[in-house]
């Protein structure tokens, strides 16, 4: 095994081998390609993974408590001081043990289970934010890191889901966001689309994202950096439904080309933060 400059590292790490991808002390581990199943399996054990090094150490800064480690020899010699100081059992394996566990390549070479906190109420998270995003079922987990990640980065102070949104800790959302999930408070609504009602009952302007003809130019919209905004969108390919666009107090859209209908739902929460997120 190569130490690099990481000696007193692993003395601090003391790894434990896994060589049978059966092993019951990876179970947290197996089976990553299987979506569907991770879904119903992660929230209902209390526990969701990371990839990577930089996400592990963010989730780990963001106070989630740490479950396990699952490495490749080539990581274990080069750790962050972050992730080395984390206090859970850590877990090596060659990288053919790993993708037998997982069920992929896992060319990052780091994974790590992390317990859930409590999810926050939405009710909480509206009381601290002025501009928010609200999605209507965005199951698509790549699309809902990208937004996460431009809603973090560009003024947006937090994010509400339907409850038909998919889980924002799962490994590949974590990932996409570059750990925006941890940055940007989050909650879901339990009511929907009655929940609208509630965002609005709270102060807040909804202006819902549609490629439709009749909605006002989003370079036309006028907001006060003291305003209350929240941008709506939905998933990709159906949209918003009618009758939560029926919710919202206005419609918006971001002109387009000749013959190109819309954009990406990532691409186009990136435009609308970039425009509603600025103070």
């Amino acid at each position: 095994m190569r130490l690099g400059g990481n000696s007193f590292l692993l003395c601090q790490v003391r790894p434990e081998q896994v060589e049978d991808p059966a092993d019951p002390r990876v179970a947290d581990f197996v089976g990553l390609t299987d979506g569907a199943r991770r879904m119903r399996h992660e929230p209902g054990a209390g526990f969701f993974l990371a990839e990577g090094e930089k996400v592990i150490a963010r989730t780990a800064a963001a106070g989630y408590p740490a479950r396990s480690l699952l490495l490749s020899p080539s990581r274990l010699a080069d750790l962050t001081p972050a992730v080395a100081a984390l206090e859970c059992p850590v877990y090596v394996a060659s990288y053919e043990v790993l993708q037998a566990v997982t069920g992929f390549h896992v060319h990052r070479g780091a994974l790590a289970s992390f317990g859930r906190l409590p999810l926050r109420g939405a009710t909480e998270v509206l009381a601290g934010a002025r501009r928010i995003v609200l999605m209507e079922a965005v199951t698509n987990h790549t699309n809902l890191g990208a937004v996460f990640r431009s809603a973090g980065a560009l003024g947006m102070d937090a994010v509400l889901l339907s409850p038909t949104s998919c889980d924002p800790l799962y490994r590949r959302t974590v990932r996409v966001s570059m750990g925006q999930v941890f940055s940007l408070p989050y909650a879901f609504l339990d009511r929907w689309p009655e929940g609208i009602d509630e965002v609005r009952a709270a102060g807040f302007r909804v202006l819902a994202l549609t490629p439709g003809a009749g909605a006002t130019d989003l370079r036309e919209v006028r907001v006060q950096p003291a305003d209350k905004v929240a941008l709506l969108l939905g998933a990709e390919g159906p949209g918003l439904t009618e009758g939560v666009m029926g919710r919202s107090d206005e419609r918006v859209r971001i002109p387009m080309a000749a013959g190109v209908d819309s954009l990406n739902v990532g691409a186009a929460a990136a435009i609308a933060c970039w425009v509603l997120g600025r103070r």
